[in-house]
């Protein structure tokens, strides 16, 4: 599978366009509004949220519920757009109208993608650089790792994420004992944590960073099962399935690491500690003691549950701005303020779930075939059969 998105955050809309998804999937708008009012969710979110209230519509690719196997083209209205027509309008506009909108950006935000990009392209007005590097896009990523979920869970593949620190207060008690767990503890807790104390610790620590005109980041996880062994391959630095999951995760706006498994703590303990002892049953086939690897052994899954972290940073527009320099005027100012979130790591737990998600979907696919759902699962079925007796 592939995907395209496009849309700026005050534009008419988002769209996606995803090529590459099985025939004769059940596929309804209510599949992806779900995971798109997910999204909106969670403490610490901005007045934007408040405006938009999210819904997909289907331009292509699904008829009468089922996907046909053609692109299916995805669209998101922005409600605010009525509010932006002019100022971000295709149609071209004089100087003195330009002048008269008095929204030209010239002062960029550290930690954003303006003075880059506006330096990259050549825009005198970042604008044209925020609009579309804003977390806004991630709107469409939902959306089409919706569509990943619903291949998943159609061949028994759940996947769920939750919160393990925001603004350096960490989730103590985050045992589990299944997906199905996860989810029901994640949706009721107002930061998708599963220690109920921490998370009352952590939307204090969101309450005092929106006083404080400041922004907090945070750790989550995602956590998959029901993922056949083999997925992903060790032949080539390109086909390992757990380095796609780091560059999907590292690819969320803020996001600045990932963790596979115990992740970086396998550098301070021995091997013995680190390795997951193979077993084997006649009813499992093979399995593991432990799961440090999460999931994966040369770039390959083990069968294991997949479990991956990301750290995402503060957000970047702060309240009470850091100093930046006018790129016209060159003198010092405090950086220019975009109506803004002072915490958005509940909400980037969902967009995680959904970038991993859409990885191992396509994996899956590659590996199984990708032309229609009974061919698909049916593959599925003998292959697990297969790896249980090997």
């Amino acid at each position: 599978m592939r995907y395209l998105t496009a849309g700026e955050s005050h534009g008419p809309q988002l769209t996606t366009i995803i090529e590459g998804v099985p025939a004769h999937l059940d596929l309804l708008a209510e599949d992806i509004d779900i995971e798109l009012q997910r999204r909106q969710g969670g403490y610490g979110r901005g007045r934007r949220m408040q405006i938009e209230k999210d819904r997909v519509q289907f331009m292509s690719g699904v008829r009468h519920g089922k996907t046909t196997g053609a692109p299916i083209a995805l669209v998101v209205e922005n409600k605010d757009w009525k509010n932006w027509t002019k100022i971000m309008g295709a149609d071209p506009i004089t100087e003195e109208e330009e002048q008269e909108m008095k929204r030209v950006i010239t002062r960029p935000r550290p930690g954003h993608a303006d003075l880059n990009g506006a330096i990259k392209y050549g825009h005198r007005d970042m604008r044209n650089i925020l609009e579309r590097s804003s977390a806004r896009e991630t709107t469409v990523r939902v959306a089409a790792g919706a569509v990943a979920k619903k291949i998943l869970s159609t061949c028994g593949i759940r996947v769920a994420g939750h919160v393990l620190e925001i603004g350096g207060v960490k989730a103590e008690d985050v045992a589990y004992e299944s997906v199905e767990d996860v989810k029901e503890r994640s949706e009721a807790s107002p930061v998708r944590c599963l220690d109920a104390q921490a998370s009352e610790k952590m939307m204090e620590a969101i309450d005092k960073a929106k006083k404080d005109g400041d922004s907090i980041g945070g750790i989550v996880e995602v956590v998959v099962e029901g993922v056949p062994v083999g997925l992903g391959s060790h032949v080539q630095y390109d086909r390992k399935l757990d380095a796609k999951l780091a560059a999907a995760v590292m690819s969320i706006n803020a996001f600045k690491g990932v963790e596979i498994g115990i992740g970086f703590e396998a550098a301070s303990v021995p091997g013995s500690q680190v390795h997951d002892e193979i077993i084997w049953d006649e009813e499992k086939g093979y399995t593991r003691k432990t799961n440090n690897l999460g999931g994966f052994e040369g770039g390959m899954t083990t069968g294991m549950p997949i479990v991956v972290r990301g750290v995402m940073k503060p957000i970047p527009t702060l309240y009470k701005p850091l100093n930046s320099v006018d790129i016209e005027s060159k003198e010092v100012f405090a950086a220019s303020i975009e109506r803004s979130d002072s915490c958005a790591v509940p909400a980037a737990s969902v967009v995680c779930e959904a970038v991993v998600a859409w990885e191992i979907a396509n994996a899956l696919l590659e590996k199984f075939g990708s032309d229609q759902v009974e061919e698909l699962t049916q593959n599925i079925e003998a292959h697990n059969e297969r790896a249980r007796l090997f």
